[in-house]
């Protein structure tokens, strides 16, 4: 008896994968392993050698991604590609410019600030110890809290010996900055521009080396995640530093500029808001309990406000990734490329996870189609012309095809 279904198509690797015994497929296993291992190693060193060249061109990449959209709002204006690549490109230099004159100035003057009370703040934070220990006593708890008070003060002071001597050198940082990171600077400048006017054509001339069919699916997800992440994760993290600035100043919360900065720096990266949060309420709270809580409770305020009110309608369903992935995402950004590791992680992940279920919805459709259009009569068909093949080749003739055949 024929059955009408026919079983799903296997790969030839899946085929051999499936013929090893069990010893085979451990012993397979096990030598695949450290090549993929050696391989992993020479990837990782090739990206060292070139770190400089690739940090250039994956933020000049990034950069004109973003500063793309004003140019084709402003190419749908009338204007041209190369006049608005200029206009939006020196519109982006004059608000670095000011930022860099306004509030960079006044963040680095408050964290040196910062590091010039941090030892007032330890003591502070250690008398407020203090009194916590006599309370407890008063109330006759068999608390001691002696030896944890020593501990922390010794853990806190060689923290702020470390934070202090990177300050201090802060401004020699800088100038080495300036003498010895200027040519990337230029090149991130001039690969970015050039990026704005012919971004297209190198994206083309990229996905060009993809299968036909894949091309068109694979630049829309790209764009779509990018865009959506990064754009997105701007104006989240916007909002929260504008909010918490403007109340911290209200509040007059010490250096309120510097931890609203923080907050919304940190906010770029998912769950970097409630790192930065809880970074900046213990700074505060080593120098008032009372002025934590306010900062606690305001921090919490407005991110609930920004993630719940704001970010469901800018971003959306951005990533559709389980959290734990996310978290897995950043880690391994941050060991492969750093901050910009970090900042890459989320809309990276989210294009392999698009790609993956991809190709697994293009299998299941293939197999879906193939079961759906092969009936029983193509069935015996199919088996019929096989049988004529193979008899053919052999030189028998069946006798049903003897019966049919004319007698010459």
């Amino acid at each position: 008896m024929i059955e009408s279904g026919l079983s799903k198509p296997k790969n030839k690797l899946m085929m051999w994968w499936d013929s090893l015994t069990v010893m085979s497929r451990i012993l397979a296993i096990a030598l695949v392993a450290p090549l993929a291992v050696l391989n992993a190693w020479a990837f990782a060193n090739i990206f060292a050698y070139f770190r400089s060249l690739l940090v250039v061109v994956l933020f000049a990449s990034l950069l004109s991604f973003l500063l793309n959209y004003p140019v084709s709002w402003l190419e749908k204006r009338g204007l041209g590609r190369t006049v608005a690549a200029i206009l939006v490109f020196l519109l982006a230099l004059v608000l670095l410019l000011v930022a860099g004159v306004t509030l960079v100035p006044l963040a680095l003057s408050q964290a040196q600030q910062l590091v010039a009370r941090l030892p007032e703040w330890f003591d502070s934070a250690q008398r407020q110890l203090l009194g916590l220990d006599q309370y407890f006593e008063s109330l006759g708890w068999p608390v001691n809290l002696d030896g944890l008070i020593l501990q922390i003060n010794n853990r806190l002071k060689e923290q702020l010996q470390f934070i202090a001597g990177r300050i201090l050198n802060l401004t020699l940082d800088v100038a080495v900055f300036t003498a010895a990171k200027v040519l990337d600077v230029l090149l991130t400048v001039i690969s970015m521009f050039y990026l704005l006017q012919h971004g297209y054509e190198v994206w083309d001339s990229l996905v060009g080396w993809l299968p036909d069919q894949v091309q068109q699916p694979f630049s829309r997800t790209v764009s779509r995640s990018f865009q959506n992440y990064f754009i997105g994760q701007i104006i989240v993290s916007s909002c929260v530093a504008f909010g918490l600035v403007s109340i911290f100043l209200v509040l007059k919360i010490p250096f309120g500029l510097l931890f609203g900065l923080i907050v919304g720096l940190m906010a770029l990266v998912p769950f970097g808001c409630s790192a930065g949060i809880i970074l900046v309420t213990f700074l505060t709270a080593l120098r008032d309990i009372g002025g934590a809580a306010q900062v606690l409770a305001v921090s919490v305020v407005v991110q609930q406000i920004v993630e719940n009110g704001i970010a469901p309608k800018v971003l959306g369903s951005v990533t559709g990734l389980n959290p734990f992935w996310v978290f897995i995402a950043i880690l391994t950004g941050a060991r492969v490329g750093g901050l910009l590791g970090v900042i890459i992680a989320i809309p990276m992940a989210v294009v392999i996870k698009e790609a993956l279920e991809t190709v697994r919805s293009v299998r299941k459709s293939g197999i879906e189609e193939l079961e759906d259009s092969t009936d029983g009569s193509s069935l015996l068909h199919f088996l019929s012309t096989d049988v004529m093949e193979s008899s053919s080749e052999t030189g028998a003739i069946s006798p049903t095809l003897q019966s049919e055949s004319p007698v010459t």
